[in-house]
């Protein structure tokens, strides 16, 4: 059912995991933008079987770019 919903938004499933601890499942989801894995996670919570957590996860070359720009921030106190 997770698939098929991530398809209609133009997403997939990467990957499926059972886990022991405080989350029970870990799935990792490819959609492409932000509103499509709000809109998967609105739906897959809706009926209150299932509670998410999301994490947008950054690609190497996005951390790259993130790390060259320029902040206009200085710390308190120098």
């Amino acid at each position: 059912a997770a698939t098929a919903a991530a398809d209609s938004l133009g997403g997939m499933v990467e990957s499926f995991y059972y886990a022991f601890g405080e989350y029970d499942v870990y799935g990792i989801v490819d959609m492409p933008d932000e509103e499509s894995m709000a809109a998967f996670a609105l739906r897959v919570t809706a009926a209150g079987g299932v509670t998410a957590r999301t994490v947008p996860l950054l690609t190497a070359g996005q951390v790259d770019t993130a790390a060259a720009k320029q902040v206009g921030y200085r710390p308190p106190g120098t």
